[in-house]
């Protein structure tokens, strides 16, 4: 018998788990369910209420863990502490190992920083022409909005700035960034970042999309954000009907494990599919959280449910103090040899390292080419299957393919 089927003819105990992980249960009200539906459903009151102090999560949470209790002490001046109460309702309090808990509530481990860790590690301040704009790669530019989000992930590439809590003291300049990029008109690509821009008003936010779009050489807009998960109360049919206005436009959203995404967080993803705006998904590798195969295979296959493209895995920047929440590049890679020809091709995002220090982002695959030079490549399937390709140093091939290629039986 497959070691992987019960005696019993039940279904097998990782298709059980990959169906309760792509299940889609409400996020509830919680601690909240006093709160008229009105309130609740409110983005403003949303962010009004979050958990932001000790005292308050000690309250709503009384199991801390010793490392959560003095992390959260120490929160406030390293990174800030905020959850929404929509996103705090999914983490489970019995369970310090939690991944939604993990992503969010500090721990000790914070202010442990390793030889190789960094503030900056991506090299975005000596990528910045004016402040508030980061020009690394030829025909795009990182346009910063704000340094303030919905909620604070505790392994924040960006954490020496948002929240401000250590006195990095952020203030984007608009007119010199918009001015910037008029004077580089190989610039076709503008990122909208931060903080996260969906914060904004929408009045706020559609003033700076018009600026954008009125500079004839951008053909792109793009919007990074982590609302539609942290806080999918603010994807009002105003907002997409606003955004809707600046096509082409794509927004990237941040999920990292199956439990973010609830019929909350996929209705608000719909309104904007609805609106004709491209998503994509950007996970971040994490240990404890989503470095297992079979929840990364949960999380992309929910997230094309959701009308979401996976797009990238990072491997989790050398940030300082993230240690305790860095997988390595092997379970990386053997996600990646788990997805490949075990999924839908478009489930199967790029795994990358933004080089640290500023060299930008560079693929990282499992090594399905083995061998080649200039008369053939031999190259093996997700199945572990050998095969060669005969080819010319201009792409024609030496030799005829064969006409069939024998497969035995699958069982």
């Amino acid at each position: 018998m497959n070691e992987t089927s019960s005696a019993n003819g039940d279904e097998p105990p990782l298709c059980s788990e990959l169906s309760s992980l792509k299940a889609f249960p409400s996020a509830g009200r919680g601690f909240w369910s006093d709160v008229p539906e009105a309130q609740w459903n409110d983005w403003r009151w949303q962010l009004k209420h979050r958990i932001t102090s000790l005292d308050q999560l000690q309250r709503l949470m009384p199991t801390l863990s010793p490392e959560e209790y003095a992390g959260t002490q120490l929160a406030n001046t390293k990174l800030a502490l905020a959850i929404t109460p929509y996103f705090f309702n999914l983490i489970d309090s019995t369970d310090e190992n939690c991944p939604i808990r993990r992503q969010v509530i500090p721990r000790l481990e914070e202010t442990h920083t390793a030889p190789w860790e960094m503030s900056d590690p991506c090299g975005e301040d000596s990528h910045s022409p004016v402040p508030g704009l980061v020009h690394r790669y030829p025909d795009r530019v990182l346009f910063l909005v704000t340094d303030r989000c919905a909620a604070y992930c505790r392994y924040c590439t960006r954490s020496r700035l948002v929240s401000n809590a250590t006195g990095y003291d952020f203030h984007p300049e608009f007119d010199r960034q918009i001015h910037y990029i008029r004077e580089h008109p190989k610039v076709r690509d503008v990122l909208l970042s931060g903080g996260d821009p969906l914060l904004f008003s929408d009045e706020k936010l559609e003033h700076l999309l018009h600026q954008l779009r009125a500079i004839p050489h951008v053909e792109f807009l793009r919007i990074g954000t982590r609302i539609p998960i942290f806080l999918p109360q603010r994807i009002t049919p105003e907002l997409c009907a606003m955004l809707k206005q600046f096509h082409p436009l794509f927004i990237s959203i941040h999920s990292n494990h199956p439990r973010e995404l609830t019929t909350e967080s996929r209705d608000a993803l719909g309104r904007l599919a609805d609106a004709g705006i491209p998503l994509g998904n950007q996970s971040v590798l994490l240990r404890g959280v989503n470095d297992d195969v079979t929840v990364m295979k949960a999380h992309v296959q929910k997230l094309l449910m959701c009308r979401v493209r996976p797009y990238y895995i990072y491997q989790c920047d050398l940030i300082s103090g993230s240690a305790h929440l860095r997988a390595s590049v092997r379970k990386g890679l053997e996600i990646m040899e788990g997805l490949r020809g075990h999924t839908t091709g478009y489930a199967v995002p790029q795994y990358v390292i933004d080089a640290p220090g500023g060299g930008g982002k560079v693929p990282v695959n499992p090594d399905y080419v083995l061998s080649r030079n200039a008369d053939r490549v031999v190259i093996r399937n997700f199945e572990g299957k050998i095969f060669e390709y005969p080819e010319a140093a201009d792409g024609t091939p030496l030799a005829r393919a064969p006409k069939e290629i024998e497969e035995p039986e699958l069982a």
